[in-house]
C-alpha cells in the first residue's frame, strides 16, 4: 500500500480532526508499564487437548500485534484469555502491567472497560438499530446529554463508512458491514486498547481490503495498542508491528512482518506461499 498517497494523507488528517473533536482521541498510558499484554509462559488444554504450551509474548503500548496461525491453532483462544473468558491452566497474563490471571468476573469489568474486542460476529444487539447499538456504550455515562451521544454516533459513523445504515437492524447488514459497526461501538467504549479477532474472515476479497484499510487508518489516527488475529498475510503485512504465530501449541515471536517474511522456517514458508494464490488486497480501497 502506498502509504505516502495524498487521498490516504487527507483521510487520516480528517480522521485524527474527527477524533480531537469528538473527545476519542487516545487518553495516554495509564502507567509506567512498557508492556500493555504480556503472556508468560502460559499453557491451555482442553481435556487431552493442547492449544498453548508455554506461550509468551510482549505487546508494547500503542502497538499492534498479529497473532497468525492456522484454524485451531490458539489464535482466538489468546484474546478469551486476555478478556477473561478463558483462564490459563498455567502461566500468567499481564494487562497494563496488572497481573490477571486469576481475576475473577467481578475484577475483570474494569479490565474489559479499558480492553474491547471486535467478535468475528460482531456480537450486536439484534434488536437495536445500528444508531443505537454504536451508542450503548456511551449510555449512561455521566456528564453526556442526549445531543453528546448523537454527535459522537455520527462522528464514529462517518469514519466507519456505515452512516448510511444507521436506522437498519443488523439482520439486514452483510457481514463486513457488521464487523464495520461492531467496530464504531468499540471505538464508542473509547478502549486504551482493541482485540480484532478475524476481521476479514468470511468475507469477499473487495470487502476484506476495504476491512483492511479502515484498521488500518483508525491505527494511524488513534495509535491504540491492537491485537489482531488472523489468517489474512494481506491484512498482516499492513498493520504488525511485531508477529506472533502459533504452531502445535507453541509461539514464535517476531519483532516485525520483515523478520516474520524473512523466516527460512519450512512450515513460516509454506504458510507465506499462500500469498501467491490470494488476489492482491494490500491497496487502499
Amino acid at each position: 500500500m502506498p502509504s505516502g498517497s495524498a487521498n490516504e494523507d487527507c483521510r487520516n488528517e480528517s480522521m485524527s480532526e474527527d477524533l480531537k473533536d469528538s473527545g476519542l482521541t487516545d487518553k495516554g498510558p495509564g502507567s509506567a508499564a512498557e508492556y500493555y499484554f504480556e503472556f508468560r509462559g502460559v499453557n491451555k488444554a482442553f481435556d487431552e487437548h493442547v492449544v498453548l504450551q508455554n506461550v509468551s509474548f510482549q505487546v508494547k503500548r500503542g502497538d499492534t500485534c498479529v497473532i497468525m496461525g492456522r484454524s485451531g491453532v490458539g489464535k482466538s483462544v489468546s484474546l478469551k484469555h486476555i478478556m477473561g473468558f478463558l483462564t490459563a491452566d498455567s502461566g500468567r497474563i499481564l494487562i497494563d502491567g496488572e497481573d490477571v490471571t486469576h481475576f475473577t468476573e467481578r475484577q475483570f469489568e474494569s479490565i474489559r472497560r479499558k480492553v474491547t474486542m471486535v467478535f468475528q460476529s460482531g456480537a450486536l444487539f439484534d434488536s437495536l438499530s445500528v444508531a443505537e447499538n454504536i451508542a450503548f456504550p456511551l449510555e449512561g455515562q455521566p456528564g453526556l446529554t442526549v445531543e453528546d451521544v448523537e454527535a459522537y454516533v455520527a462522528k464514529l459513523s462517518h469514519m466507519l463508512e456505515v452512516e448510511e445504515v444507521l436506522d437498519k437492524l443488523p439482520s439486514e447488514l452483510s457481514t463486513g458491514m457488521k464487523r464495520a459497526v461492531a467496530i464504531a461501538r468499540a471505538l464508542a467504549q473509547n478502549p486504551e486498547a482493541i482485540l480484532y479477532d478475524e476481521p476479514t474472515t468470511m468475507v469477499d476479497p473487495i470487502m476484506a481490503g476495504h476491512m483492511g484499510d479502515l484498521i488500518l487508518r483508525l491505527k494511524q489516527a488513534f495509535h491504540k495498542t491492537s491485537i489482531v488475529v488472523t489468517h489474512d498475510t494481506h491484512l498482516a503485512k499492513r498493520l504488525a508491528d511485531n508477529v506472533v504465530f502459533l504452531q502445535d501449541g507453541r509461539a514464535q515471536v517476531f519483532g516485525s512482518w520483515a523478520e516474520f517474511e524473512s523466516s527460512t522456517d519450512p512450515f513460516l514458508r509454506d504458510f507465506l506461499v499462500q500469498d501467491e494464490l490470494i488476489p492482491e488486497l494490500d491497496v487502499t480501497l
